[in-house]
């Protein structure tokens, strides 16, 4: 059997259309020892952490030190070696942007070291109860009570520390039905998670709640926040700001309206992908994660 942390994995490095091969094969090699945990610094305070699975925020300063997401299980050793090279301590606070494996699956790790779990209502409940994603065949159990956030919320909540407030807030059917953005006030830096996708088609969790149109309403939310000195952390890909994310937003406008008038015309998936709506933002957008093809597949019932 193959571990959620495995299987979510696969969705940053291989293309979609491969994961259900994948899973069929007896044996996968997967080796984490060979991942690095990269600090990028934005400020004096804060980092982007790549490693494997999606970007993590870290916060750090007098109050302790804060992070946001935390990628998989194997590698919180690394994820603390690295957040104590840029002069951090264990974490204070944690905070989940969504509930999937490569942004919750050290929570457990960090719970049991006494570090204070938040997220969304939704997140809780799904890491609570388990999850099945149908898009790639994958079920997770339910999460032990030392990896579930303590502390929840319904729309927003923040954080007054290390000389900024932090304000979490909730964009309701996005990328799921749970996701945050985490806007840093003073530091005019946003946490963006699985809201963006920087330079490729995104995934969508629409048996989760999640919508190309949630996805194009959370991407204007970031862009009401910020300006053009914001930098803007996604949840996968490299560091982005505003005149790029407006051109992630004129892409997803431009498929929805696309795949809109096709449902609205009665066809099917099939039917949408023959039509080749997407051909001309491959060459930009479909060399991430998803083809074209692939994406339409995903996402067509929540257009």
């Amino acid at each position: 059997p193959f571990s959620q942390e495995i299987i979510m994995s696969l969705h940053k490095f291989i293309p979609a259309s491969f994961i259900i091969v994948w899973l069929s094969l007896a044996q996968i090699v997967f080796a984490q020892d060979d991942v690095k945990i990269e600090p990028t610094k934005i400020t004096d305070q804060i980092y982007m952490l790549t490693g494997q699975g999606g970007n993590l925020g870290l916060f750090i300063g007098q109050d302790g030190t804060f992070l946001i997401d935390d990628q998989f299980a194997p590698l919180t050793e690394k994820i603390m070696s690295a957040i104590k090279s840029v002069g951090g301590d264990s974490p204070k606070f944690l905070i989940n942007t969504h509930y999937h494996g490569d942004h919750t699956g050290g929570n457990e790790n960090f719970g049991k070291q006494g570090t204070l779990i938040f997220s969304h209502d939704n997140v809780r409940d799904r890491l609570a109860n388990g999850f099945f994603i149908r898009e790639f065949s994958m079920k997770g159990e339910p999460m032990s009570p030392a990896g579930l956030p303590v502390v929840t919320f319904s729309e927003d909540i923040s954080f007054h520390l290390n000389g900024d407030k932090v304000h979490a807030i909730h964009i309701p059917h996005s990328h799921t039905d749970g996701d945050s953005i985490i806007h840093f006030s003073s530091a005019n830096v946003i946490h963006a998670g699985d809201v963006i996708f920087s330079g490729f088609f995104p995934f969508i969790d629409v048996s989760h709640g999640g919508s190309i149109k949630g996805m194009i309403t959370g991407v204007k939310k970031i862009l009401a926040l910020s300006d053009e000195n914001t930098q803007i952390i996604p949840g996968h890909g490299p560091l982005t700001n505003a005149a790029e994310l407006g051109n992630y937003l004129e892409m997803l406008e431009t498929a929805y309206e696309r795949l809109r008038k096709l449902k609205a015309e009665g066809k099917t998936a099939q039917e949408a992908i023959e039509a080749k709506p997407l051909a001309d933002l491959e060459e930009e957008w479909g060399d991430g994660i998803f083809t074209g093809d692939k994406w339409i597949e995903i996402i067509y019932s929540g257009v």
